[in-house]
């Protein structure tokens, strides 16, 4: 099986951690990166290659992961010489990957099981699988429903129930046919793109562990979290 970890942003948002380190690599716990520990956990879930996305500060992650042989891998890079979006690193790659294969952030924390959403994409047909998680908004103001300036309903401070996606993804080769490789494509275009064309990408619902690890709060969470996490984040490896 082959993954592909999109490693190549500069993690604005999570400065000013990432001034002089690149994000996958900021430390969770005392003695583990973002991206050792996505890698050991992929190697245990069967992932026997994996291709590194790499832009700002790259060579510092190719140096710290190296050929991948240390977690039981194959790691080789891509290197992004400008922005392209989350899907258009995948564009320069299509030659180098298997019909089908997992897309994932380089900061996500987890105990998704890789390799199953891998397997529920080959079985779906889908042209992209999509990682989703249940989140709930709390609206702290009372909400009002107008027409031509009239209100014709009102919710005092209303939940909302949605899901979002984790950032990981199984996709197929065959689905970014049609792109031009050097040009930026987001993954919001993708999926619009698809529903356009009426080929729906396929949900695979996770109500496991999940922390996106985008913000300063969200690193300081994972900190505090990860001692009791850690058995369910690396087990196995």
């Amino acid at each position: 099986m082959h993954a592909v970890i999109l490693a190549g942003g500069k993690g604005v948002r999570l400065r000013p951690y990432t001034t002089a380190l690149p994000k996958p690599l900021v430390p969770i716990g005392d003695q583990h990166a973002i991206l050792e520990i996505v890698l050991r956990q992929l190697s245990t879930a069967g992932f026997t290659h994996c291709t590194i996305a790499i832009g700002h500060l790259g060579e510092i992650i190719r140096a710290y992961v190296g050929d991948g042989s240390q977690w039981g891998m194959t790691v080789d890079y891509a290197t992004e010489e400008s922005p392209l979006g989350t899907m258009g690193p995948l564009l320069t790659l299509r030659d180098r990957l298997p019909e089908t294969f997992l897309v994932m952030n380089g900061d996500v924390l987890t105990d998704l099981d890789y390799a199953d959403v891998l397997r529920h994409h080959r079985a779906s047909g889908a042209p992209l699988t999509i990682a989703t998680y249940a989140r709930k908004v709390h609206i702290d103001f009372g909400v009002l429903t107008t027409d031509a300036s009239r209100v014709v309903a009102f919710t005092e401070k209303p939940s909302m129930d949605y899901r979002v996606s984790m950032g990981v993804y199984g996709l197929s080769r065959s689905t970014l046919e049609g792109y031009t490789p050097g040009l930026p494509l987001g993954f919001d275009e993708l999926v619009l793109d698809l529903l356009s064309a009426r080929n729906q990408p396929y949900a695979y619902e996770f109500d496991g562990y999940w922390l996106d690890i985008g913000r300063p709060d969200d690193y300081d969470r994972a900190n505090a979290e990860f001692t009791t996490q850690k058995s369910l984040l690396l087990k196995g490896a």
